[in-house]
């Protein structure tokens, strides 16, 4: 696309800043609606939905497909959830539909539309609480990726996307923890908002992957005590190797096995680095993340069992029968 020179005109600078799309009250301003009656008519131009025009005739890109979900809502909307994060670098979430956020007092409320053919579906929420600082200045404009994040929690179709979410956005360095709690923190109606604390807790914690954090909560729910995460470790060639979990007192090393190390480099890899940064006396088990979330009793079971043998005994619990 042409950058605009100086003295080039309000429309072409518009157009350039929109990627090609703009609304009929703003291409009304800049030439007139007989104008605009031409260019489409003319097929030079395209109408994609009521009231949002795109300056070719074109199939749409994604920044245009952006575009006219915001202004197909209204002057006041915002992108945001999955879709806001995923334009601030989120990866491995669906990108459709298009979450378009707008203040409680639009009188459009909650719900999807799907417009013309080649145009992803829009889904339209509406908030009560949206201060300037969780508003980025993009284009589109779009929600900060912490309360984008949070939002998209809020939308998400299980508690364990939602988790995934949190947990993805903190190990993809795309926000801190430490960001997520304070959004939450002042959001006193949002969907899910214990979950989302706790999971950006965890996360403030040392957890990364989803299957850590899970972890983390599967020692808490069965009264084991809490490792140190990401563990730093030299192997014996002086490169630094982080270890899932470990427990100091009773060297104790968990390996949590995500999906990748279904391949077989991955795994071979992780068993090298598994032995290279292993220490005489120490004990190591290995779970699957599906071991984790759908066997937690089991793998409970086995930890209890190790760290007894290693020296660990469990607090008593007062106050029962």
């Amino acid at each position: 696309m042409r950058v605009p020179e100086d003295d080039d005109s309000e429309l072409d600078w518009l157009l350039f800043n929109q990627s090609q799309v703009v609304s009929w009250a703003q291409a009304s301003r800049a030439l007139s609606p007989g104008k605009v009656r031409h260019l489409l008519a003319a097929g030079r131009w395209r109408r994609w939905c009521r009231g949002v025009l795109v300056a070719h005739p074109g199939e749409l890109t994604r920044p245009q497909q952006l575009w006219v979900a915001v202004l197909s809502v209204g002057s006041d909307a915002v992108l945001a959830g999955l879709t806001a994060a995923a334009e601030a670098g989120l990866r491995g979430f669906r990108r459709e539909p298009i979450d378009v956020l707008v203040p409680e007092r639009h009188s459009t409320s909650t719900a999807r539309r799907r417009l013309e053919p080649g145009m992803p579906g829009v889904r339209v929420h509406r908030t009560s609480s949206l201060p300037p600082e969780q508003v980025q200045a993009a284009r589109p404009t779009r929600t900060g990726t912490a309360r984008s994040l949070v939002d998209a929690a809020g939308w998400a179709r299980s508690d364990d996307e939602a988790r995934s979410v949190i947990a993805a956005g903190c190990q993809q360095r795309l926000v801190r923890p430490e960001e997520i709690i304070q959004v939450a923190g002042v959001l006193s109606r949002a969907r899910r908002r214990a979950l989302v604390l706790g999971t950006a807790r965890d996360a403030q914690g040392g957890a990364e992957a989803l299957s850590e954090i899970d972890f983390v909560r599967l020692c808490r729910r069965y009264q084991l005590p809490r490792p140190d995460l990401q563990e730093r470790r030299r192997d014996a060639a002086g490169r630094m190797r982080y270890l899932d979990a470990y427990w100091r007192e009773w060297r104790l090393h968990v390996e949590v096995d995500g999906a990748h190390h279904m391949d077989v480099r991955h795994w071979e890899a992780d068993m090298r680095r598994q032995n290279e940064v292993w220490l005489d006396g120490d004990r190591v088990l290995r779970f699957s993340a599906g071991q984790i979330r759908h066997r937690p009793a089991e793998v409970a079971a086995q930890l209890r069992r190790a760290l007894t043998a290693a020296g660990w005994r469990p607090v008593p619990q007062f106050g029962g029968q």
